[in-house]
């Protein structure tokens, strides 16, 4: 499987799909290592409605979508940090992960062709300032 190719400047340019493959990947690793912890500090507040790790794993997933439905909510400070990390984090990753969609399907903002181009353009003037160089060497 190949999951990049390598240009003519040596640049490693990933596949979309890889790139929003591990985005989801990496989004779900953060949920569910911080259901375990957003479930500890739950578990000992007898006024905590996140009972169980499905639920404080639903949270995370409504935080990071922001959405939020509220059927289930923090009510520990530790929860309360923990939802709020998800938040920001989420909001990032979700972000990211939705600008490589978008960018795949409108094309509009392809950064690899425009950089391969500006990197020909540059290649082409060095060597125009390498020979300018050289030709007033020689008139010397």
């Amino acid at each position: 499987m190949n999951l990049h190719h390598v240009d003519e400047f040596g640049v490693t340019n990933y596949k979309t799909r890889y790139l929003a493959l591990m985005g989801i990947a990496v989004v779900y690793l953060i949920i569910a290592v911080g259901a375990f912890i957003l479930q500890y500090f739950e578990a000992n507040n007898v006024d905590a409605n996140i009972t169980n790790y499905g639920q404080a794993f639903w949270v995370l997933i409504m935080a990071s979508s922001t959405i939020g439905f509220g059927d289930f909510y923090p009510t520990t400070f530790g929860g309360y940090v923990v939802v709020t990390i998800m938040f920001y984090i989420g909001v990032g990753m979700m972000g990211y992960i939705g600008a490589l969609i978008a960018s795949k399907i409108m094309g509009f903002s392809d950064t690899n062709v425009k950089n391969r181009e500006l990197r020909r353009q540059n290649a082409q003037i060095l060597k125009e300032v390498i020979a300018l160089r050289r030709d007033l060497h020689q008139e010397k």
